[in-house]
């Protein structure tokens, strides 16, 4: 992309996460060292084609620990991984555990490669799901975080809906569940999740009550080039 543009004289603002920057520098690292590379994540997802577009070849997708058992790499004693940013970090962690089973020499990332916002989301829904009936999750249907978030939610025994906002709320739900726990993707505006609890209280929800969380306090800088234009404009 960046080589179309550039072929077109266009100016190119890369605001792509860096915790996402940090995995396509993994690879392309990985490759320069000989090594074949395994992606662990979900095939389709925007985020695991642009890291997987990071390289001509050498690179696997796996999304589940079954497929693990079905690779078939070129030289398997020269092997790394990493993993969509977004994952269930317990279903990634099954994964490796079977990748390192079967290829014990394999490397992974000093640092997990899971965004800190899905971690403490998917731990705080964990939480979440040992003390209510019902889960709503706020976020977009392709949403990769948001739907972990309710298949998190389902594992530790809550029902779990995934929703776009206040307008999908079902008022069965409530007739049916007396504790209910909201969440919402990483992206969710907050606006989103205020609506949704003044739904549910206009339905008779008699309290509301905010569990502790991490608290999250990482920024980013805007990308040089991007921060040097905005100087530039008018405020």
């Amino acid at each position: 992309m960046r080589d179309q543009a550039r072929d077109r004289n266009l100016e190119v603002f890369d605001a792509t996460c860096p915790l996402v920057t940090k995995v396509h520098a993994e690879v392309k690292k990985l490759a320069a060292s000989g090594f074949e590379i395994i992606m662990i994540g979900h095939q389709g997802h925007p985020e695991v084609e642009g890291t997987m577009g990071q390289l001509k070849s050498g690179i696997l997708l796996i999304e589940n620990k079954e497929q693990v058992a079905k690779l078939k790499p070129a030289n398997p004693s020269k092997l790394a991984y990493v993993t969509q940013t977004t994952l269930s970090t317990d279903d990634t962690a099954e994964i490796i555990t079977s990748l390192k089973i079967r290829f014990p020499g394999i490397q992974g990332p000093k640092v997990s490669d899971i965004c800190y916002a899905t971690q403490n989301r998917q731990d705080a829904v964990k939480l979440l799901a040992s003390e209510v009936d019902l889960v709503l999750v706020v976020g977009s249907p392709t949403s990769s975080n948001s739907n972990r978030l309710r298949e998190v939610a389902e594992k530790y025994g809550a029902e779990a809906y995934l929703i776009d906002g206040a307008e999908d709320l079902d008022p069965i739900w409530l007739k049916k569940h007396s504790r209910i726990g909201v969440t919402a993707g990483a992206s969710a505006p907050e606006s989103l999740v205020q609506k949704l609890l003044t739904a549910i209280k206009e339905l008779g929800a008699s309290s509301v009550r905010i569990l502790p969380g991490a608290k999250e306090h990482v920024r980013f800088p805007l990308p040089k080039s991007l921060a040097d234009k905005k100087q530039d404009l008018p405020l």
